[in-house]
């Protein structure tokens, strides 16, 4: 008995292990089973093999990528050629209302300040632009890593395309031989734990695109209203920042804001400053609830679980707090682990 447990144990460290070396793959199986119930319905509404339904889900799940992604990045491609256009005009316009009438208000106030304190001044500026030099660095060299990823990406990205179909192909014949080597017991808790998770995890995709959707309206509507340049790709942005666990809304409508007031823009900087707590509280009273329409915990566990998700781990934990307890439960509720106990 303890043979099989330590060989069940030592695949799945080996699992944990191999995971990031195959995420194409596994992404792939996750779109597989979601795509099974368009398979299923291709088979029952049109009377076709496995084949041919796994051909037409598959060509059909093609098409909305290539719609999908086609008008996102000719939208986006538009918008920073027109943006690059401008950026020289706004790099002018940023120089000659902000930074000018900076240096001109400090060459007024160091003739009457002692020389050490003009000094740590003039130091904590150097300071202040090494800062951003580095920072401009980083930027562009991430954007340089990104373009150099391009390739990579299109090839792991084929092999997930090609993995999907073959997947999908052989879906029904890998749950069967999964099947043989479980008992009926065993078949039962397998059963519902992928259930419960792969619900949960569609539950969490829709929660995500709720989410994204709701950002970019916001996002869209507060830019319309300030009437900033280029409202649609600036939404995107904040849309693409907002997903990432480091970034978020603020660290491109507060800097973007700061900078509108140092050009004597006050009203224009402080309405990206409320636009951004507007998102903020907005998304902080959502997410509980949309959290717990979607993911089958309740509306507290979804709060405590961001809340102390967020403690913990910072952003990313707003992912793995509801995560553990969608673990948690699923397995409660498949009696893996018990929780009928007294004290």
């Amino acid at each position: 008995m303890w043979k099989k447990r330590i060989i069940i144990l030592a695949s799945i460290i080996i699992l944990f292990l191999l995971i990031p070396y195959g995420l194409p793959l596994i992404f792939a199986l996750a779109t597989a089973v979601l795509l099974e119930g368009l398979v299923s319905w291709f088979q029952k509404r049109f009377k076709f093999s496995r084949l041919q339904a796994v051909i037409s889900a598959f060509l059909f799940y093609l098409l909305i990528l290539i719609i999908l992604g086609y008008n996102l990045f000719a939208t986006i491609v538009k918008q920073i050629v027109n943006l690059s256009q401008n950026t020289p005009t706004y790099v002018n316009d940023f120089y000659v209302t902000a930074i000018l009438p900076l240096i001109k208000m400090w060459e007024q106030y160091s003739q009457t300040l002692p020389k050490d304190v003009i000094k740590s001044t003039e130091k904590t500026i150097e300071n202040s632009v090494n800062s951003l030099d580095s920072f401009l660095q980083g930027i562009l060299q991430a954007m340089i890593n990104l373009i150099t990823a391009i390739p990579g990406f299109l090839i792991e990205f084929l092999i997930y395309l090609v993995a999907l179909f073959l997947i999908s192909l052989e879906l029904q014949k890998i749950k069967t031989n999964i099947k043989n080597h479980l008992t009926l017991e065993t078949t039962k808790k397998v059963t519902l734990v992928i259930h419960q998770l792969t619900k949960a995890g569609v539950g969490f995709i829709k929660a995500q695109i709720i989410f994204s959707l709701l950002t970019f309206l916001l996002a869209f509507i507060g830019l319309t209203i300030l009437k900033a340049p280029h409202v649609l790709l600036f939404s995107l942005i904040i849309v693409v920042v907002d997903i990432l666990p480091i970034l978020g809304t603020g660290s491109v409508l507060v800097p973007w804001g700061i900078v509108a007031i140092l050009q004597q823009n006050e009203l224009f900087g402080f309405g990206l400053i409320v636009l951004f707590l507007i998102i903020t509280v907005v998304r902080r009273i959502i997410e509980p609830k949309v959290y717990a329409s979607n993911l089958g915990i309740s509306a507290l566990a979804s709060l405590i679980s961001l809340y102390l998700g967020f403690k913990i781990l910072g952003l990313i934990g707003l992912f793995v707090g509801p995560a553990i307890v969608i673990v948690f439960e699923t397995l409660r509720k498949a009696n893996i682990i018990s929780s009928n106990f007294k004290i």
